[in-house]
């Protein structure tokens, strides 16, 4: 059975400290959604940027979909992430000389995995886009007409998730993608993230420092304390 995600003995921790992370073991099945929990500093951003392959320096092994990031070089890491991962920043990294459409396909222009997943499902990539959009209670042809620098933030924030979704990658990293949201924005996001996800069949691993979002989830990792998977 291949797992969208595997951590095994993993630790990590910045020069002359003491180990900031310590995670025994962690397989997310195909289609699971994990809520990371914990306090400022307890190396939530920083666990994402390793199971993303940004961070390195780590001791145990990290796979995506049965890869082992560690021995895996530099242009067969680039073709997993672009393949098998969507990422939703905190900063939502939207590209402002590229209109809404292009932002949402822009990963199946480096996939084709995901391009082809993606006129599967709809028929075409920028079908696919404006689905999702639409769903994300967005209105494509509306918002089209206008500079994606423009939106409000959480009009940004789910054109961010529309993008992470495209083409079904089999696993979704989310960093704080609701710490700008009240709190009913951000009950509707979390539901319509956890509700895309299902559709697409992407597993999805969501990091928050408000524990209230955690009853929403399947399974929780709580950096900082013991974990409780």
């Amino acid at each position: 059975m291949t797992h969208p995600l595997s951590l095994q003995s993993l630790a990590f921790a910045w020069p002359q400290q003491p180990n900031l992370i310590n995670i025994p073991s962690l397989e997310l099945a195909a289609g699971e959604h994990l809520f990371i929990q914990g306090p400022s500093g307890s190396g939530k951003s920083t666990l994402l940027n390793l199971i993303a392959g940004f961070q390195s320096g780590y001791r145990g092994h990290i796979a995506l979909s049965d890869h082992d990031l560690s021995t895996l070089s530099r242009a067969q890491l680039d073709r997993l992430r672009a393949d098998r991962l969507g990422v939703l920043f905190q900063q939502f990294n939207l590209l402002p000389y590229l209109n809404l459409i292009e932002n949402v396909t822009l990963p199946c222009r480096f996939s084709r995995a995901r391009m082809r997943s993606a006129c599967e499902r709809s028929g075409s990539v920028d079908a696919e886009a404006c689905r999702l959009l639409a769903h994300l209670n967005l209105d494509p042809e509306q918002l089209s007409k206008r500079p994606v620098s423009s939106l409000s933030i959480g009009q940004q924030q789910r054109v961010a998730a529309a993008r992470a979704l495209i083409g079904s990658p089999a696993l979704v990293l989310a960093d704080e993608p609701t710490s700008a949201l009240d709190p009913e924005h951000r009950d509707q996001f979390i539901h319509l993230m956890l509700q895309e996800s299902a559709i697409t069949g992407s597993s999805l691993v969501l990091v928050s420092h408000d524990p209230s979002l955690a009853s929403s989830f399947s399974r929780t990792l709580t950096l900082g304390a013991q974990p409780s998977c």
